[in-house]
């Protein structure tokens, strides 16, 4: 991302591409679409594919990498279940990630049939598995961020196997933030301490999921926050807005 002491801003494009399928032909156009996210401000751009290519397929992936590279100190980032394989002509996650060589890759442990992100990872369970695969990426070039619930020991853990980074699962964080009441600020809390923790042994730290105009600012309070990835809220907000001052809009969110 651009070096800054601001929160960078990844533009998710997975909902443009969820439009784009639901009738023949490439209209709109994933990569175009992505190129003006990134002349309004947006510092990176985000995908998240998946074996049955129901938003982002692998064209899309390596068309918008191609796009990125002539855009410097803008990032690519790919994010998606690691054990993702093979199917049709979905190569397998991995290898998209391998041939594709992003700025960032997010491992994120999804299942093929689920809808959306809803958890970060149990590393006492599937660290030992994914330490192999961070240090594959890593030796390719690629930063690896995996994606957490906002637990200490389990942010210990990802450092301790070679992660980056980490992005801190903000599903929860969101669905509360309405209430403001005692159990939305002692959630608040853990996030706030897991920011804390991340900076203290040397992670960078990342966030997304349902982060929105409303409650961004909020969220930013927490200490050395590296990056949001944003989709589905900003695209909801581009139908309304326009998609240029939608990005602008949350940028400047990630600037104050």
């Amino acid at each position: 991302m651009k070096q800054s002491n601001n929160t960078a801003l990844s533009v998710n494009l997975n909902k443009i591409a969820l439009l784009r399928n639901s009738r023949p032909g490439n209209f709109p156009n994933v990569v175009a679409h992505g190129e003006t996210c990134i002349n309004a401000g947006a510092d990176g751009l985000t995908v998240h594919p998946r074996p049955d290519q129901r938003h982002i397929r692998p064209v899309d992936v390596y068309e918008l990498s191609e796009l990125v590279s002539g855009y410097p100190g803008v990032e690519f980032n790919i994010e998606g279940n690691p054990y993702a394989e093979s199917l049709g002509d979905f190569p397998g996650f991995i290898k998209l990630v391998q041939d594709v060589r992003p700025h960032q890759c997010t491992l994120v442990p999804d299942s093929n049939d689920q809808l959306t992100s809803d958890h970060g990872f149990d590393l006492k369970i599937a660290g030992e598995k994914l330490r192999p695969l961070i240090q594959q990426l890593r030796d390719i070039g690629v930063r690896v961020s995996l994606f957490m619930d906002p637990d200490i020991e389990q942010i210990s853990l990802a450092k301790e196997i070679g992660a980056d980074r980490i992005e801190l699962y903000t599903g929860p964080f969101a669905e509360h933030f309405k209430t403001q009441d005692d159990f939305f600020k002692d959630l608040f809390a853990k996030y706030h301490a897991a920011a804390v923790h991340a900076q203290a042994i040397g992670i960078g730290l990342n966030a997304g999921h349902d982060l929105n105009l409303d409650n961004l600012g909020h969220f930013r309070q927490v200490p050395a926050l590296l990056e949001v990835s944003i989709g589905h809220a900003l695209i909801v907000d581009a139908i309304a807005m326009g998609l240029i001052p939608a990005v602008q809009a949350y940028k400047k969110l990630c600037n104050q």
